[in-house]
């Protein structure tokens, strides 16, 4: 879905509308986007600037948005439809070094790595799932980690997440399954070094 295909029906909201949808409807949902947002980019950085972009769009698009409706999904495929977008920019663009950042961790090699700062949203995230499955969910190709964070972690129907997607829902379910087999191969070394056994 590009931008312009978000424009559909219009219901015509006047400027003071515009900001009162906004807060009522897409404000409620930031933490989630964050959430998702860092589970695609693994990138504090890169999470904040997706969903500022994904809120400049759903303002820009306002128009298109169905009050009432289903804002949180709205809201995800715009989101899922900027992070591929942009995947696909930097995918062609060459490698690039940020020398800055290369010499600010040559500099504080010998300096402990804990700088006084935390920043709770990313804590909450590792914490929500744990390192070892966060790790492996971070490890998958980007698909199948999108699908198991709308379904397992966000809680949308398969419905919801065919329009998100935008793929038929027989897709969503095959691709889910093999996502779901994906990550319990990962995991599965993890358990046994735990000390689990797996039942026959």
């Amino acid at each position: 879905m590009e931008e312009e295909e978000i424009v559909d029906k219009k219901p015509r909201y006047s400027e003071t509308e515009k900001y009162k949808v906004f807060d009522s409807e897409f404000m409620p949902h930031i933490d989630s986007m964050y959430n998702f947002a860092f589970r695609l980019t693994n990138d504090e950085d890169g999470a904040n600037d997706l969903v500022q972009d994904t809120y400049l769009k759903a303002f820009r698009f306002i128009n298109s948005f169905q009050k009432g409706t289903n804002a949180k999904a709205w809201l995800f495929r715009i989101l899922k439809n900027s992070f591929i977008n942009d995947y696909r920019k930097k995918s062609k663009e060459p490698a690039k070094v940020d020398y800055q950042e290369v010499e600010s961790v040559y500099n504080s090699a010998d300096e402990p790595q804990y700088n006084g700062t935390v920043d709770l949203r990313t804590e909450m995230v590792h914490d929500l799932i744990g390192d070892e499955v966060a790790m492996s969910l971070n490890g998958l190709p980007v698909d199948f980690r999108t699908v198991i964070i709308l379904c397992d972690i966000e809680g949308f129907t398969y419905e919801e997440m065919a329009k998100i997607l935008d793929i038929p829902i027989g897709t969503v379910r095959s691709r889910l399954h093999r996502a779901r087999n994906l990550l319990k191969e990962k995991l599965r070394s993890y358990a046994t070094s735990m000390g689990y056994k797996e039942l026959r």
